[in-house]
């Protein structure tokens, strides 16, 4: 019988509203500043806003909030598509909130003729000491008392230019007593001489986000405008505004944002950590951008499972990394082509392999997927395996290769150590192995019972590859709770570079494919590879090592 998986908080809700006949259908939205690129605090609400749209066969608009030129660029709008369209999902229409800027500021005029909205000479300074304290009502502006008249005709010349950035700003006449900080006479309009990325020069006054987003929701006619739970404060603005102006009556309902280990989510921080070059880009393996998780080899279904795992919550909590990384592994194990790569080299040779013989050995591409097939892996008498794969003299339990033990080599034959050359300070350079015709995998009939496997490179053919072994950007667990500042607790070895030798069927890399690099991890090709000069990104190890290591 299947498990029939309990409703989150806003489901129950949809759900009460579409029987009540209080919504024929459901409309939701992803509303993104266009400041920065989408990182996995964002997959959750894409995927929560979109997939609750598609349960109930609603629609989901992407609409861009880009009230602030100063931060914005075309740059992040695309990216920001990029990464929605890559998670799987497409929006029904695509809006701006510059879209909205004339209808927006004849709304702001609405609310000055109702005597709701006034024309305030205060700078930002005096603002907030009037603003008052929690516990403590604030001041009225000296010029709350404007005439409706006087504040029209500053408003438009606000839109005219005449007036310098800072000099004059539009708030909304609420209630300077309210508990609600959120609700002493917010501003609306601030002066910005900036270029914007869509409008130009048209502009130079620009709406604040609590008068911007409500209207825009009510606008589209969204019915649940979900946001994370930092805006619930907001909320009692955002119904004030839309029951002032008689618009359609968007809700908004608030969640849990998603909090990671070892992880930052601030775009400010992630922004800062580009640009004085902690990492090499807002794709850099290692930050938690979409782009990032991307270009190391996440996939779309591990991100959108490890979203559907950690749900829908109302209070905030840390969610451990580690499930992230459970989620790729599993989905990994499913897909990833198995291939032989040799990260630290000790050469074997095979003292009783016949002169230029080169066998065609036959392995599997994915043993957890029987429409992989099989590839050919050439076999010869010159062989690279791991150095910590050998020892010299082995103690009990000891399954790898070693003087006078027997070891399989995946796909290959039995070997058995028999001697060792070394160098002048006493390190091995070559290991003299024999093996047993009669081992070939799919055909031993050498009746010896070997337990242990390793994994090898023809040194013949092998293919030097460079592999980039990411490891978690910051050193500790909650990187928010630390008094000291967040760059101090990057991890120094959060990238090592190493150079391999990886069997040929890696020349045939392309970067849509996954590989588990067998006994070593997941790895995918990176976009810096150019013709035979191959780079690969570690994904993810096999193993969760990272706990152990911290004991």
């Amino acid at each position: 019988m299947d498990e029939v998986k309990s409703l989150n908080f806003l489901e129950e809700i949809v759900e009460k509203d579409l029987a009540s006949g209080k919504h024929q259908s459901i409309l939701t939205r992803f509303p993104p500043e266009p400041n920065g690129y989408l990182h996995i605090g964002h997959a959750k609400s894409i995927c929560l806003n979109f997939g609750l749209a598609k349960r109930y066969n609603g629609k989901t608009n992407l609409r861009f909030d880009d009230t602030n030129p100063v931060t914005e660029d075309t740059e992040y709008v695309e990216s920001i598509k990029n990464d929605i369209k890559w998670l799987g999902f497409e929006w029904a229409d695509e809006f701006y909130a510059s879209d909205y800027f004339g209808k927006l500021y004849d709304f702001a005029v609405e609310l000055i003729k109702q005597g709701l909205a006034y024309v305030d000479d205060s700078t930002a300074e005096q603002i907030a000491a009037m603003k008052g304290t929690p516990t403590e009502p604030g001041k009225d502006s000296p010029y709350r008392s404007r005439t409706v008249e006087e504040n029209l005709d500053l408003f438009e010349r606000m839109k005219n230019g005449e007036f310098k950035e800072g000099e004059k700003t539009l708030r909304a006449k609420v209630d300077m007593a309210s508990p609600n900080m959120q609700l002493r006479d917010p501003l609306m309009y601030r002066i910005k001489f900036a270029h914007h990325h869509r409008t130009g020069n048209q502009w130079c006054i620009y709406p604040m986000y609590d008068f911007a987003h409500g209207q825009s929701d009510a606008i589209e006619h969204i019915t649940h405008s979900i946001c994370t739970l930092e805006f619930s404060s907001h909320r009692p603005l955002y119904d004030w505004f839309i029951q002032q102006l008689s618009l359609f009556p968007s809700h908004q309902y608030e969640f849990a944002r998603l909090n990671l280990t070892y992880t930052v989510m601030s775009k400010r921080k992630l922004l800062q950590l580009v640009n004085e070059k902690h990492v090499t880009g807002w794709d850099d393996p290692r930050m938690p951008t979409i782009s990032g998780f991307r270009r190391r080899g996440y996939t779309p279904e591990s991100i959108r499972e490890f979203c559907d795992r950690v749900g829908i919550a109302q209070r905030e909590n840390l969610i451990d990394v580690a499930l992230l990384e459970f989620c790729i592994r599993e989905h990994l194990n499913r897909i990833a082509q198995r291939r032989m790569v040799v990260f630290d080299p000790v050469k074997v040779v095979i003292t009783n392999w016949p002169a230029g013989k080169v066998d065609e050995i036959e392995s599997e591409n994915n043993p957890e997927d029987e429409n992989a097939g099989n590839r050919t892996v050439p076999f010869s008498g010159e062989l690279y395996i791991e150095r910590d794969d050998f020892m010299e003299e082995a103690p009990k339990k000891y399954f790898r290769l070693a003087i006078g033990q027997y070891v399989r080599l995946k796909s290959g034959y039995v070997i058995k150590g028999e001697s060792v050359t070394k160098d002048a300070d006493g390190n091995i350079t070559e290991i003299q192995a024999t093996y047993l015709p009669e081992s070939r995998s799919g055909s031993d009939t050498s009746g010896l019972k070997v337990q242990g496997t390793l994994h090898w490179v023809s040194a013949q053919h092998a293919v030097k590859i460079t592999v980039r072994e990411y490891d978690r950007l910051f050193q500790v667990e909650n990187v928010g709770a630390s008094d000291l500042d967040f760059k101090e607790l990057l991890n120094p070895n959060s990238l090592k570079v190493v150079e391999a030798y990886a069997e040929p069927a890696l020349l045939k890399a392309h970067g849509d494919e996954r590989y588990q690099f067998m006994r070593k991890g997941y790895f995918t090709l990176d976009k810096d590879s150019k013709g035979t000069d191959l780079i690969f990104n570690r994904t993810v190890g096999l193993k969760d090592t990272w706990a152990k290591a911290a004991k």
